[in-house]
């Protein structure tokens, strides 16, 4: 866990970066899925910007993650990220895939539940 505000800023938007990369999405394609504007997500991105809760909420919805990583790694709540809650959350977290592998599971996932395949 981050110890200071500022490495919790790089902590979570280095992981929204991370998790905005597995699921091969634009900087672009993200914020407007998460009705942020492009700028405004590639500050948080880098470190430069504080989210609010809500904006985090919009972002982890997006990215089809739990809001309460992103609170953890933001340093909103206390504690250790929870457990998984999702399927692609799950398979893009797995460190043990490589990026190939985790885009593969994340399109046949998709394809059953009958989500949009991000390109």
């Amino acid at each position: 866990m981050p110890i200071n505000p500022s490495e919790a800023l790089h902590d979570v938007g280095e992981f929204i970066r991370q998790q905005r990369e597995s699921a091969q999405k634009s900087i672009r394609d993200l914020a407007k899925s998460a009705g942020v504007s492009n700028p405004y997500l590639s500050q948080i991105e880098r470190g430069m910007r504080r989210p609010s809760a809500d904006i985090l909420q919009q972002i982890a919805r997006a990215l089809e993650i739990s809001a309460e990583t992103l609170y953890v790694r933001a340093g909103i709540l206390d504690g250790d990220a929870p457990v998984t809650s999702s399927v692609p959350e799950a398979i893009t977290n797995d460190v043990r895939l490589s990026a190939e592998q985790k885009q593969s599971l994340l399109s046949v996932y998709r394809s059953f539940v009958g989500s949009p395949v991000p390109e």
